[in-house]
């Protein structure tokens, strides 16, 4: 039987959550199908996880019924093409029985990672720790600055040596700024340098509050003059607002001790016929 499209029910199932509206709990099971093309049933799980991997970036489209309609047709035309790919026999191809060992080996060491994390529980004390060895590392500066944008590097000059004289710089904004904050006298409020250029972040980091630039800054936009009005340092967020991030943090660094600890203990016996082959390689590309 062909079909068009999913049902309404289908849209219940593929919810991220672990709770499913009543009707979609009792059809949703291990056994339950979500179709069976050419006599071949194919789970409901299977396409769950096609559809969350979909999904990935694209959370607005959750609820789109045509966003869902174009996974579904991309499951069809993966189904068909697997299907032709058993046909051939394939399975028995060298690549084909590689990329399938090394595609078991990413979802076990996921599943894996995943229940690992599941076990772990931070402690209060591990999570203040973390945040003030965070709040050390990721002290940035915020500033506040106006700029003014021409196409020309004489223009730009020009408007440096009116100021110079004296001239208000929001108001030379205002009438010669061809950037979008110019109506606003080139306000572009509190920012961290990483949000701008790097010509442009550089320039604002060097200059001192209240002063300007004494030589237009290039940028791809065109030739800036830029004012700080003021810097500060920019607050962390606070211990209670950070914790879900904390704890993904504590989680990982624990994850990954364990890890290498499992690596360290791992009982490796190397092909070394393979290994020095490899040595050899590396050895002739740096000749």
């Amino acid at each position: 039987m062909k079909t068009a499209r999913i049902p309404l029910l289908l849209c219940a199932l593929l919810a991220t959550t672990t709770t499913f509206a009543e009707d979609a709990k009792e059809a949703d099971s291990p056994d339950t199908l979500i179709a069976t093309v050419n006599e071949v049933p194919y789970p409901l799980d299977v396409f769950r996880i096609f559809y969350m991997e979909r999904l990935q970036g694209n959370q607005a489209q959750q609820n789109n019924p045509a966003f869902q309609q174009q996974v579904f047709d991309e499951f069809m035309g993966l189904i068909v093409a697997s299907q032709e790919g058993d046909r051939r026999k394939l399975e028995d191809n060298r690549n084909v029985v590689a990329a399938l060992q090394l595609e078991r080996m990413k979802v076990m060491s996921n599943a894996a990672l995943s229940a690992m994390a599941d076990e772990i529980e931070p402690t209060e004390d591990e999570l203040k720790e973390t945040y003030e060895k965070v709040k050390e590392k990721t002290t940035r500066m915020e500033y506040k600055a106006r700029h003014i944008l021409v196409k020309e590097e004489d223009e730009a000059k020009k408007l440096i040596k009116q100021l110079d004289k004296g001239k208000d710089f929001a108001e030379l904004a205002k009438e010669h700024s061809e950037g979008p904050t110019g109506k606003d006298g080139g306000e572009l409020g509190w920012f961290d340098a990483k949000q701008m250029v790097a010509p442009f972040s550089e320039a604002v980091a060097a200059l001192k509050p209240g002063s300007y630039t004494k030589e237009p800054v290039k940028t791809q936009f065109g030739w800036h003059v830029i004012e700080l009005e003021d810097s500060r340092t920019a607050e962390p967020p606070a211990f209670e607002d950070a914790k879900p991030q904390l704890i993904a943090l504590v989680k990982r660094q624990k994850i990954a001790e364990k890890v290498n600890e499992m690596r360290n203990g791992a009982m490796v016996e190397l092909n070394e016929d393979v290994v020095k082959m490899k040595e050899q390689d590396q050895d002739a590309k740096s000749e």
